[in-house]
């Protein structure tokens, strides 16, 4: 049987607090991803939890759920060449305020996963350390932040086969390092990372 969490809804019940996350920030390839949700107070599901701990199907379902019952959420991404102008922590960071601008139900607070936030607005905000694991709308930002990620990487697996995105989804494992020594890199992977030689081929 699943086991069941229960999370506290948000950090700050008062007032409109929109839970933040971002997905895809260690990755060697694709972009990365970010979503803010604001729940309702009487929001529960009891499997919503920080996404790395919860197994790709319930995700789906789970997504499913808080798009169902969010009272607002929205969900952004910044592209590899972005990422490689700017670097992946202040592209983590743009994503994740794009995400609050696409909000329809402006927040009053912020809630975001981690240690390091640039203001956003005139917002106050708290940083969470392991946050999606303590707050479900940080969780439930996880979530979707991390599903619209995956779906992204299994779409451009079709034109990428050997790299396998379809499973690792653009993250650095012995798989993905492999195939990158095999063929290179491509025009999704991240240059800024210097993942590998100069030499090697790069794919278009």
């Amino acid at each position: 049987m699943p086991e069941v969490f229960k999370l506290q809804n948000c950090f700050n019940p008062d007032v409109i607090d929109a839970g933040c996350d971002e997905a895809g920030r260690g990755c060697y390839a694709g972009p990365v991803f970010a979503a803010a949700v604001v729940l309702p107070a009487d929001f529960h599901h009891p499997l919503l939890n920080d996404s790395k701990l919860v197994p790709a199907p319930v995700r789906e379902e789970l997504k499913v759920y808080i798009q169902q019952k969010a009272l607002s959420y929205c969900i952004a991404m910044v592209d590899v060449e972005e990422i490689d102008s700017i670097n992946i922590l202040k592209a983590s960071q743009k994503a994740m305020h794009l995400a609050l601008d696409g909000l329809q139900l402006r927040p009053q607070f912020i809630s975001v996963d981690g240690n390091y936030f640039i203001k956003y607005k005139e917002v106050p905000h708290q940083c969470i350390i392991k946050g999606d694991g303590q707050f479900a709308h940080i969780a439930a930002a996880s979530i979707l932040a991390k599903t619209y990620r995956d779906e992204y990487m299994r779409r451009l697996h079709h034109d990428f086969p050997h790299y396998n995105w379809h499973s690792n989804k653009g993250y650095g494992t012995p798989e993905h390092r492999s195939a990158i020594e095999s063929y290179g890199i491509c025009i999704h992977h991240r240059k800024s990372f210097k993942i590998t030689s100069p030499q090697l081929t790069f794919l278009a």
